[in-house]
């Protein structure tokens, strides 16, 4: 890639992270709810420029039901369940449970669409998976209050598994589509579906302004800007080099978590985080498990 698409790839991974620092930051003062609904809506306003196209509106007037059920499972379920999370869990915990997505939709398409696994996508399935254990195992608990982290951790399944939905559903429905198109319009229906529960949510006493500054940063920054930063990214260099980035993401929310937050870095937490991801590289392909003579296997990386 030319240094300035690994640049951009660097800045989208930065940006993506901090969502989960400025999750932590908001989720207090606003609410799961309030924060989720007003991330949705201030990036539905940012992005509606984006609609100021013939082709992207016919587009959304066609394939409106399944941008709909995308909307649901890739920003408004999700927004809320990470929003809730953020209340008790790490911001660096939570953008480690973010690179599980690619993991569930591997299985999920193994066990629902006959989807075919290779040997190394098998493997990473289930080093992945273990990874998942170690970080859960080292980091939660189940209880009330300060110590439901265990809930949390939960909620950031959930959202993993409402975005293997929106995956699939966008794979086998929205490949002709723009993706900006779907990205757009799935703003505006997350926007339109949490707007009635962040009014009837709002909290009774008005955030201060650090929550503020940190649910712009989520809806303007982390959201709209970041939608068309990716998308740009892969017309340039293509879909497989653009999916680095879930590997930068869970590497910079544990950082702006250290930084900012001065959340510590234990063990469960390096140790899962590299177990996931090198689930993830072997599940998506990006190392593969290559044998040699008799049998000797080497892991190399895969440039598509």
């Amino acid at each position: 890639m030319k240094a300035s698409d690994t640049v951009a790839l660097l800045l989208l991974g930065a940006i993506w992270g901090a969502s989960f620092l400025f999750m932590r930051m908001g989720a207090d003062e606003f609410g799961g709810m309030a924060l989720a609904g007003m991330r949705a809506i201030g990036a539905a306003i940012c992005s509606a420029p984006l609609l100021l196209s013939r082709q992207r509106l016919r587009e959304m007037a066609v394939n409106w039901r399944p941008i709909l059920i995308v909307g649901l499972a890739n920003s408004a379920l999700p927004f809320v369940l990470f929003s809730y999370a953020a209340k008790s869990l790490p911001a660096g915990v939570s953008a480690i449970s973010d690179a599980i997505a690619p993991l569930l939709v591997a299985l999920s398409g193994w066990m629902l669409f006959s989807e075919k696994l290779n040997a190394t996508q098998a493997s990473g399935l289930v080093i992945g998976f273990t990874g998942v254990v170690w970080l859960v195992a080292g980091t939660v608990g189940f209880g009330h209050g300060v110590g439901a982290s265990g809930w949390a951790m939960a909620a950031c399944v959930g959202a993993n598994v409402c975005y293997t939905v929106g995956a699939h559903v966008s794979h086998r429905t929205l490949r002709g589509v723009t993706p900006l198109s779907v990205a757009t319009g799935s703003q505006l229906v997350a926007a339109a579906v949490l707007l009635p529960f962040t009014v009837w949510m709002w909290p009774a006493r008005m955030p201060g302004v650090s929550a503020w500054v940190a649910m712009f940063g989520l809806a303007a920054i982390c959201t709209s800007l970041a939608y068309v930063l990716f998308y740009r990214l892969m017309a340039r260099v293509g879909a497989s080099r653009s999916m680095v980035v879930l590997f930068l993401i869970p590497v910079f929310g544990v950082v702006w978590g250290l930084l900012f937050l001065h959340e510590p870095v234990t063990l469960a937490m390096a140790g899962g985080c590299v177990v996931i991801l090198l689930g993830v590289a072997l599940t998506t392909g990006m190392l593969r498990l290559r044998n040699r003579g008799a049998g000797l296997s080497e892991v190399m990386t895969e440039h598509a």
